[in-house]
């Protein structure tokens, strides 16, 4: 008895399935290193990521629905939807790129809280609710753009400013200093969830809904919080995709949701809700991210990363399921 107190307390203290998802990273990149040469180039390192910072924005904002035991699937065509409608007024319309940007991120947040106002006062299903949405913003993103891709800017073109974001060059090297606002990010929004009143509050409604009315929690008001942020970071993820990508086509996007989800659920965000964290969304997300770009460098299709994701998402549910069943006892 003492001695399974202690293996489960030096579990805690490493970070529990957070710790394990970091292994799996490390493992994961020593193996793609070993297996392949050109893996081991300073242009793949880039690549993993400039394809990670769209879907981290995304995980992290989603985070907070799945935590309420809910969903949002419109992040994906939405992150096309406001690429295309921030994009069309600066390319077509001449809109100062700043002011381009701000119109993609208040458009996440207008269909984020659509969302929420569906699910928490109208009692939509998230998942009916969600899917709904992403239909709708796939069609808008069509109709914003005329139907065509728009490209934002270019690097050195006036208004390309936006792109050394994420991605700075410094003599003939370019730095991925991307990584270091998705750590500060990363940093505030752990705070938030663990020490805030919209993070408290989104794990008690996730926990038990009923438990957080009765105890005078404004459970409507918190649970459309939590589609709003969503919405802004699927925002935020559209200025990142917008950076990396030259152009943004119309009618993408599906999909893009499910690598975030998986991100976070791998990360530990309880598939049923009511427990998760910030910082083991990026973890996770980055095995989704080492998975997309290592298994070609192995002579692995694309189909193959598909396939282990899944597996490794039924690994993580069961996990969980595991866990709960333990705290239950």
């Amino acid at each position: 008895m003492a001695g399974d107190l202690k293996k489960k307390s030096i579990f805690a203290k490493l970070g529990g399935q957070k710790f394990i998802v970091l292994l799996v990273v490390i493992v994961l990149f020593t193996f793609f290193s070993i297996a392949s040469q050109d893996f081991r180039k300073y242009t793949t390192v880039l690549n993993i990521f400039d394809f990670s910072y769209y879907i981290v924005l995304m995980a992290i904002g989603v985070t907070f629905p799945l935590i309420t035991g809910g969903v949002d699937l419109s992040i994906g065509t939405g992150l096309i939807c406001y690429s295309l409608a921030g994009g069309y007024l600066v390319v077509h319309l001449g809109w100062p790129t700043g002011l381009g940007l701000l119109v993609s991120v208040l458009f996440g947040i207008l269909i984020g809280f659509a969302n929420g106002v569906l699910i928490a006062v109208m009692g939509l299903p998230p998942f009916l609710a969600t899917l709904c949405t992403c239909m709708i913003t796939r069609g808008l993103g069509s109709i914003c753009s005329k139907g065509f891709g728009i490209s934002w800017p270019t690097t050195g073109a006036p208004g390309s400013w936006f792109r050394s974001i994420f991605k700075m060059q410094i003599g003939g090297t370019k730095i991925p200093i991307g990584f270091i606002w998705i750590l500060i990010i990363v940093a505030i929004m752990a705070f938030v969830l663990n020490h805030t009143k919209i993070g408290r509050y989104t794990i008690a409604i996730g926990s038990n809904k009923e438990a957080a009315v009765l105890s005078g929690i404004n459970v409507k008001f918190y649970h459309i919080m939590a589609y709003v942020i969503s919405g802004f970071f699927a925002g935020l993820a559209s200025i990142a995709y917008a950076a990396v990508f030259p152009t943004v086509q119309p009618g993408t996007g599906a999909g893009f949701e499910l690598e975030a989800i998986g991100g976070a659920i791998i990360g530990g965000v309880s598939a049923t809700g009511g427990a998760g964290s910030i910082e083991g969304t990026l973890i996770g997300v980055f095995v989704i991210c080492l998975l997309k770009t290592g298994l070609p460098f192995v002579g692995l299709q694309a189909n193959w990363q598909q396939i282990i994701t899944g597996l490794v998402l039924i690994a993580a549910v069961l996990v969980d399921i595991i866990k709960k069943r333990r705290e239950a006892k």
